[in-house]
């Protein structure tokens, strides 16, 4: 894999620095996003496809060897630590977590970049044919994720507007809870009051997926936090 091909995500509490790596990344030739915290940083996992993951450990709320070690349950993407912690046991910590790589601050750019290729090198190239899966299989349903379409067998499932910006972001993050609050931040609606209204919406939802709505399968309610697509 080269730079150019490369979309990294760098997670930093630091707007600074946050800002600094990304200007110098873009200039190296990486597709760069940024996150400021944990928080920030799954809402756009949960949307987006990361190539590495560059993170800060020492971040307020959930720090970087607690989020590397969650990502690390579910997903393989590499992850290159920063700290300010030099020691070995710090550093032995972030690589038990799951973590690739650990390069301690204050750190010349030149060795970030050159330990981001060396990791990038490493990636095994997927064949097409192992590529994620574009049409999610839900019993007797499929959803088309690059048509957006839900199938029932040969017929198209009508969706609504609101239902179809729904089944988008759960497919987009399959086999992972997502709260009521992200759903109604991401549908856009400014009200958190809106939050039974999407409810709402789950219910009709189910209505066009499940063989048995009152017991659902594969568009399940995870108690605590949220709601989970769980494909075939």
């Amino acid at each position: 894999m080269t730079s150019g091909d490369a979309h990294l995500l760098v997670v930093d509490d630091d707007e600074r620095i946050r800002g600094l790596l990304q200007k110098f990344l873009i200039r190296s030739g990486f597709l760069v996003s940024v996150a400021r915290d944990a928080v920030q940083a799954r809402r756009l996992l949960a949307g987006l496809e990361f190539d590495l993951i560059v993170l800060d450990v020492m971040m307020p709320g959930e720090d970087g060897i607690s989020l590397t070690r969650d990502l690390r349950a579910r997903m393989q993407v590499p992850i290159l630590l920063l700290t300010a912690k030099g020691e070995a046991a710090n550093r032995i910590e972030g690589l038990e977590a799951g973590g690739d790589d650990y390069l301690v601050k204050p750190f010349e750019p030149k060795e970030l970049l050159l330990r981001i290729n060396a990791i990038l090198r490493r990636v095994p190239q997927a064949r097409p044919e192992a590529s994620a899966p574009k049409v999610l299989h839900l019993g007797g349903a499929r959803y088309d994720m690059d048509r957006g379409e839900l199938w029932r067998g040969e017929s198209l499932v009508r969706l609504t507007a609101t239902e179809a910006a729904l089944m988008r972001l759960f497919a987009n993050a399959p086999g992972v809870a997502v709260s009521r609050e992200k759903l109604v931040g991401d549908l856009g609606r400014e009200d958190v009051a809106q939050e039974r209204a999407v409810d709402v919406q789950i219910t009709r939802l189910r209505r066009k997926i499940e063989d048995d709505p009152k017991s659902p399968r594969y568009l399940q309610t995870v108690r605590g936090e949220g709601y989970m697509l769980q494909p075939d």
